[in-house]
């Protein structure tokens, strides 16, 4: 196995022993009244006066004669998820705990790490931590893929929460070559105007009006010999909009719009790490989408790697672009897989809010696949049809396509198209439409940066391209 990935709040929340860990008891609504008959008159008491019903995500400290807590009662879920934990790391009193043995719902130990982990995630690169976190005490062999995933869901979220001024194109890069370095991969990157010179004529459109030039990061690493996976990550740093500037809500937090590089390249970092017999390949398309008289301009038109043609028809339909030339190299390779994460679309998140991620592929059986992973890990995602006939909102009438429609129907649909036309048809592909962001806590999702779909990718890839 190559190096570990770097630790974080959430992976210091988890350890392996303590002298004074307080137990803790999981069990259902339904299980509380059999549990308090076997239960001290005082303790009974105390539940019935906090009017503790065990809901899911919810938990009650029971004192000792001192004051002091002597048990937490934790309500979980049917069935049980890592989120029915995922809230007490930062609601109990700081210390250490321990799943109780004789919980009437058991938890499995890995599946309670996880939610502990991911919900012991704060931001504090820029201010102290706003408190200290409780600490779960728990062991087992599943233990070093647990502290690889919440790595993972970690960079996501520290990338996606890291401002625009110190994760430009160039902080984007130095992250995957410092990746590179660790796990012995193979690193290079094309800056500036040798994109053009290299043929990558969307990258840099969309990039070159910024102070911080655009470029094509890759990263590749593995036995030639193993099936071969291409990662493709938007990694829009900052997206003003260009000339069809955004309105002030809308670019308040546009930051994230590297959301997908960000899956991309935390994915491409857990294969590595655990050391998946995979011939990986990382692409991130890295651009600062900004207003300058050398902008790139509605009714332009560009022709793209792919030999494309495009009509601009609004340049805050970036994304796309980016990804156009990147996807079209990703296809000149031979490559089992390419799935490309990207924050594309507002219509996404219209259609299915916040917390569900839009799979398309070109492939049906992909689609259930990765809806199958994505059931068995709690990490959902939606598929969605490629529906053809809506193409046609994408006619121009002096190129191949336009970048975007008039219309406001179908919005991601046409965007996934979009995106099909430079993917070669016999590659087998898959596009992520993800928010990557929380815009509120939930038990395991604090407000902010999040990973989304990233643990179902990673199942469906050790489980079906790992096997041939």
């Amino acid at each position: 196995m190559t190096q570990a990935l770097p630790a974080d709040t959430a992976l210091a929340s988890l350890i392996e022993s303590s002298a004074a860990a307080t137990a803790i008891v999981t069990l259902t609504a339904s299980q509380l009244p059999a549990w308090l008959e076997t239960q001290r008159e005082a303790t009974r008491h105390w539940v019935a006066a906090q009017q503790f019903s065990a809901a899911p995500c919810s938990q009650l400290c029971i004192p000792d004669a001192d004051g002091k807590t002597a048990l937490v009662l934790c309500g979980v879920g049917e069935p049980q998820q890592a989120e029915s934990i995922a809230q007490l790391p930062m609601m109990l009193p700081a210390g250490d705990y321990q799943l109780a043995a004789d919980s009437p719902t058991a938890i499995d130990p890995m599946t309670a790490a996880l939610g502990w982990g991911l919900g012991a995630y704060q931001f504090d690169r820029y201010r102290k931590a706003p408190r200290e976190v409780a600490r779960l005490c728990v062991t087992g062999d599943g233990m070093p893929r647990v502290r690889h995933l919440l790595a993972a869901c970690g960079r996501v979220r520290d990338l996606v929460n890291t401002p625009t001024e110190d994760m430009g194109p160039e902080q984007l890069e130095s992250v995957v070559r410092d990746i590179a370095k660790a796990n012995g991969a193979r690193f290079n990157s094309i800056v500036g105007d040798e994109l053009l010179a290299r043929n990558f004529p969307t990258i840099h459109a969309v990039g070159r009006a910024s102070h911080r030039a655009p470029r094509l990061i890759e990263l590749n690493w593995g036995d030639d010999s193993h099936p071969r996976l291409t990662l493709v990550g938007k990694g829009v740093c900052f997206d003003t909009g260009g000339l069809n500037i955004k309105g002030g809500s809308g670019m308040r937090k546009m930051k994230k719009d590297m959301g997908g590089s960000a899956h991309a390249i935390a994915l491409a970092e857990l294969i590595m790490a655990e050391g998946l017999p995979i011939r990986l390949r990382l692409l991130v398309p890295a651009v600062e989408n900004s207003i300058a008289g050398n902008a790139f301009r509605p009714g332009d038109v560009i022709t793209t790697r792919a030999g494309i043609s495009v009509e601009i028809d609004n340049t805050d339909a970036e994304g796309r672009l980016v990804l156009c030339d990147a996807l079209a190299y990703a296809g000149e390779q031979p490559t089992d897989l390419i799935l490309d994460f990207a924050t594309l679309t507002g219509a996404a998140r219209v259609a299915l809010g916040p917390e569900l991620p839009a799979l398309y592929s070109n492939r049906d059986s992909l689609l259930q696949g990765f809806a199958d992973a994505a059931k068995a890990t709690a990490d959902p995602l939606w598929p969605m049809p490629l529906w053809t006939p809506y193409l046609r909102y994408l006619d121009s009438g002096i190129a191949d396509l336009a970048n975007s429609s008039a219309t406001h129907m179908g919005g991601s649909i046409t965007a996934a198209l979009y995106l099909q036309r430079f993917v070669p048809t016999d590659r087998d592909w898959c596009h992520f439409d993800v928010y990557a962001w929380n815009d509120s806590d939930r038990p395991g999702h604090p407000a902010g940066g999040e990973a989304q779909a990233l643990r179902a990718s990673f199942a469906w890839i050790e489980t079906h391209l790992t096997a041939g």
